[in-house]
């Protein structure tokens, strides 16, 4: 139900708790420190590089919660259900070896919080905004004694309120390059300076009216963010993909009838002075998919189902071929259609990118409880991994190595960075071909990548050669943390549009 990938390139799993007995069993030491029912495990962590996992000890019910990462690299996980519903849990990568879990904080939010959105903030908090019942928001951590007792109203989130779903859940939340957030809901948008309270402006609805968030559950991106040399400028584009129409979930529900998704993406330069939407068709209608941002700056939209809604066993008809879009492409060509799948991904499951350049997806449970058998769609306990085309035979000659930096390196904003990489030596190299991106990895629940964030680094100086197959090209880092949050990146080289395999960057 919940993934982040994390700086030592392993991937925080979670379930809820209260589904009763896992197939992952704790061990004696974990089972005694449990205060479960059962000595089962209801999150675990994967190891993307050696293709192991182990199983790990949440407590309090984390079911449709939320989550980002601190500026170190701790994972910081809030809400959830009854018990877990104001909890904080957290997870600090590579800490002391195999040792690393969950530790937990009772009642540290003021606001009880299911299905709640975060982000991670410039100045190294993280916002949670909304859940049911939640028309408001506030921080984490609480820094200052007014601010662990400060609980924020947003009305928007009551104004936008689907009446079916009688909340506003999951609203999609994007830092603007100004630093004042991007929020929508239903099917509008605000930009919300969040340091003074006030609304900033208000954004043109999508046209038609449908509403595009949770349970009309679609998915949406921030494009890669360049020119970014100055801090200032720089232009942000939002792509909202998918959904279903309004009454979608009601008639689910309540009738059985699964009106067919929405196939249309919307897409709006949101540092417009004037922003309008720009309304694309997609090769097929999808709800509950996933986007996530590539390393070459391509999006990847996989998951979900045709028909339906996001709830239990609302939703139908699931979509198993990935679609790539090509943000960059002229209008009627940015969609290209991959190579489906043979496992449904409906409610519940996850898609996150890996540092290889692979996408790592599992999960799926459409059921109020473990349900294998006699149902339309069992529960999925499958992780795989989805290639884009850039990691085809064919694209492997043109792939480069990235020989400096190493991994972990920190290094401040506005400071430049020497990167040097290899790549076969009988290649022609053009220095307009070679690029370096930056990019943050989400955390991932319900169709929902929260605080994902792609950056296009400006060259300083173009790609020289360093003798045969060797080259180096100079890259200025962000100057404003309202470009990038403090944290960590995967740091790429992308050469014809094929990426190496990323490096991890801390940006202070």
């Amino acid at each position: 139900m919940h993934m982040q990938l994390l700086n030592d390139d392993r991937v925080i799993i979670y379930d809820r708790t209260d589904f009763g007995p896992s197939n992952l069993t704790l061990t004696e030491d974990q089972c005694s420190r449990s205060n479960l029912k059962d000595c089962t495990a209801h999150s675990a962590e994967y190891d993307s590089i050696t293709n192991t996992f182990r199983p790990l000890t949440v407590q309090t019910n984390n079911w449709c919660s939320s989550g980002a990462t601190l500026p170190n690299g701790t994972l910081v996980q809030t809400g959830g259900y009854r018990n877990g519903d104001r909890a904080v849990r957290m997870f600090q990568p590579s800490c002391n070896g195999n040792g690393c879990d969950w530790v937990e904080f009772q009642n540290k939010l003021l606001q009880r919080r299911w299905y709640a959105t975060d982000h991670a903030l410039p100045d190294g908090r993280v916002i949670i905004i909304g859940g049911t019942k939640a028309f408001n928001y506030e921080f984490y951590p609480k820094t200052t004694p007014s601010s662990s007792q400060q609980l924020y109203k947003l009305p928007f989130l009551e104004q936008t309120t689907d009446p079916a779903a009688e909340n506003n859940l999951y609203p999609f939340l994007f830092l603007h390059a100004d630093g004042n957030l991007f929020i929508f809901a239903n099917n509008k948008a605000i930009l919300f300076d969040y340091t003074k309270d006030v609304v900033v402006r208000t954004y043109p609805a999508i046209p038609g009216g449908d509403p595009r968030s949770y349970p009309s559950t679609g998915s949406a991106v921030v494009l890669p963010l360049k020119n970014l040399e100055l801090g200032v400028n720089v232009e942000a584009e939002v792509l909202i993909c998918g959904g279903a129409p309004a009454g979608s979930y009601l008639k689910a529900l309540r009738t059985r009838r699964f009106l067919p998704a929405l196939n249309t993406c919307a897409r709006m330069k949101i540092t417009d002075p004037e922003p309008t939407w720009s309304i694309e068709t997609m090769p097929m209608a999808r709800v509950m998919s996933d986007m996530l941002l590539l390393p070459n700056g391509d999006v990847l939209i996989i998951n979900g189902a045709g028909k339906g809604s996001a709830g239990w066993e609302l939703g139908r008809d699931p979509v198993l071929s990935p679609v790539i879009y090509h943000p960059n492409n002229a209008l009627e060509s940015r969609f290209q259609v991959q190579t489906p799948s043979q496992i449904p991904r409906m409610y519940h499951s996850c898609a996150i990118l890996l540092r290889d350049g692979r996408v790592l997806v599992g999960g799926s449970n459409p059921h109020a409880y473990y349900n294998f058998t006699n149902v339309l769609f069992p529960t999925e306990l499958s992780l795989e991994a989805f290639s884009p085309p850039y990691m085809s035979p064919t694209n492997a000659r043109l792939r480069p190595v990235i020989a400096e930096p190493l991994s972990n390196l920190k290094i401040k904003h506005g400071k430049h960075l020497k990167v040097k990489f290899l790549i076969d030596r009988l290649l022609l190299i053009n220095p307009a071909w070679v690029s370096v991106t930056l990019l943050r990895p989400p955390f991932n629940t319900h169709s929902l990548s929260m605080t994902q964030r792609m950056l296009v680094l400006t060259n300083t100086s173009l790609a020289r050669p360093r003798g045969f197959g060797k080259f180096q090209v100079n890259v200025a880092m962000p100057k404003s943390n309202n470009i990038a949050p403090p944290g960590f990146y995967m740091l790429f080289v992308v050469y014809h549009n094929v990426p190496s395999e990323g490096v991890w960057i801390q940006l202070t």
